[in-house]
């Protein structure tokens, strides 16, 4: 088995042959490092593999020497900035009290500005919440003091145990247990070092996950206000395609009493889709429920736990097993999308579906060549649908589903109106493309899915609806 061991080293030769010594001396095998003293001078990130019993002796090593902090405090960089008089001997007094606290320095920085003050700005390496408040209590009486909040514009201040400031601030921003905080800091920590392996500033990861999850939280309860649309698809059946700003939409096709959810969104505006599901649909919570997934991605199967029935391809219905079994989802195999995935998968609360509420609709066959291939049918009221499947271009399992008769085609995310989306849709889409890479599965393979689509619904006026920004005339 594997563990990421998220250790707090000194700062000094050696440190590391430490822990090497550690884990050498008990067998067990270390598969994965990181460190970069520009962002974290303190921790340093070992993966390794051993039997359980290895690595319960690893975890005991580990803080017999001081590499893993016992207990629940946790270091953290206090950031302040001393408005100081500009005379000779205010630097030494604040010095003098910072070593009386033992605080470590991690950062320091100072500079007139013609007005008789100084601006001092310190970051003070602490895991005592009531030595700092009594510090700040003291440091007021010698001169103004100011705390500075975490921002990745003045990051340089904050270049000791930075991780576990980051993941704190993302846990409370996200309102997620303090348990989420240890996996935070590890897929960060994966995260950067792919984005820095291939060649860009491994800071981007930091900006771009604090700016996802900001974006996540900034629409919660009554800011959540999605672009809602009706649409007649066929002379018995509607349409409500609900947009929200972030993640997936989801489209409702009801004819009569029944409805048909496809996509879900994120599961963290569980609370307010549900809102809007039953002002538009005042028996939503009468009988049972249908939905269909048209890929198993995190922001398309938020909701659902809340159906009795879903319908998915073979290969959607093997990748949230494994989910709920503990496992790696499909878009986990890939490690450039795994880092990401997990992070989405905390920051939205996320929870897959009991697998025997599935109904299996697609399956392609061994020697599909097609980037798309003709899989099944699946009528709902007066509509009859082909169920298509391509190739996993955008992620294995994907499927479109085409009523030809009312020319109206769901395509999922293998292809979406861009010139449609919202500038909240515009903003949210920009992240997983930073932290994954791409959020294709095989770039070549979607493009040739893309086109399949343009040609195969080109003819005649089709409505296509793709599972995010608005409907799109083909």
């Amino acid at each position: 088995m594997k563990k990421t061991y998220v250790t707090t080293m000194p700062d000094q030769v050696g440190a590391f042959l430490k822990a090497s010594k550690c884990f050498a001396e008990l067998g067990i095998n270390i598969t994965r490092t990181s460190y970069n003293k520009a962002i974290d001078s303190h921790t340093f990130f070992i993966e390794a593999e051993g039997t359980g019993e290895q690595l319960k002796a690893a975890d005991e090593e580990l803080k017999r020497i001081g590499y893993i902090q016992g207990g629940s405090s946790v270091p953290r960089v206090l950031l302040i900035e001393l408005q100081l008089k500009d005379v000779p001997g205010s630097v030494t007094k604040i010095l003098e009290l910072i070593l009386s606290y033992s605080f470590n320095i991690s950062y320091i920085s100072s500079h007139q500005n013609d007005t008789g003050y100084q601006f001092l700005k310190v970051g003070l390496l602490s895991d005592d919440d009531n030595k700092i408040k009594t510090f700040l209590d003291e440091a007021a009486k010698l001169c103004t003091v100011r705390v500075i909040d975490y921002n990745t514009r003045e990051r340089n201040y904050d270049n000791s145990i930075f991780y576990n400031s980051f993941a704190d601030g993302l846990a409370k921003l996200a309102g997620l247990p303090d348990k989420a905080r240890d996996e935070l800091v590890i897929n960060t920590n994966l995260a950067m070092q792919a984005i820095d392996e291939r060649g860009d500033s491994p800071f981007m990861t930091f900006d771009c996950i604090r700016q996802f999850t900001e974006h996540i939280a900034a629409y919660r309860k009554d800011a959540f206000v999605p672009r809602i649309t009706w649409h007649t698809v066929s002379p018995k059946t509607d349409l409500v395609v609900i947009e929200p700003p972030c993640g997936s939409n989801t489209m409702i096709l009801k004819s009569g009493k029944e409805y048909l959810f496809i996509d879900t969104g994120y599961a963290c505006y569980g609370v307010e889709m549900q809102k809007i599901f039953r002002r538009i649909f005042p028996d939503f919570d009468d009988g049972s429920k249908k939905a269909l997934i048209t890929h198993a991605d995190v922001d398309h199967c938020g909701l659902l736990p809340l159906f009795s029935t879903i319908y998915m391809s073979r290969e959607s219905f093997e990748s949230l097993s494994s989910e709920f079994g503990h496992k790696r989802g499909l878009r986990e195999n890939n490690p450039e999308h795994e880092p990401y995935v997990h992070i989405c998968k905390l920051i939205t609360s996320y929870i897959p579906p009991n697998p025997n509420t599935a109904r299996i609709i697609s399956e392609l066959p061994e020697n599909a060549d097609s980037p798309v291939t003709e899989t099944g049918a699946l009528d709902f009221g007066d509509m009859h649908f082909t169920v298509f499947q391509g190739l996993g271009g955008h992620l294995p399992g994907e499927i479109i589903l085409a009523d030809f008769e009312n020319k109206i085609a769901f395509t999922g995310d293998i292809f979406i109106n861009l010139r449609g989306l919202t500038p909240e849709q515009e903003q949210y889409n920009r992240y997983a493309p930073t932290l994954m890479s791409t959020v294709d599965t095989d770039r070549i393979l979607a493009a040739k899915e893309r086109a399949w689509i343009k040609k195969t619904f080109s003819a005649g006026d089709w409505r296509v609806f793709g599972s995010h920004g608005a409907m799109c005339k083909m």
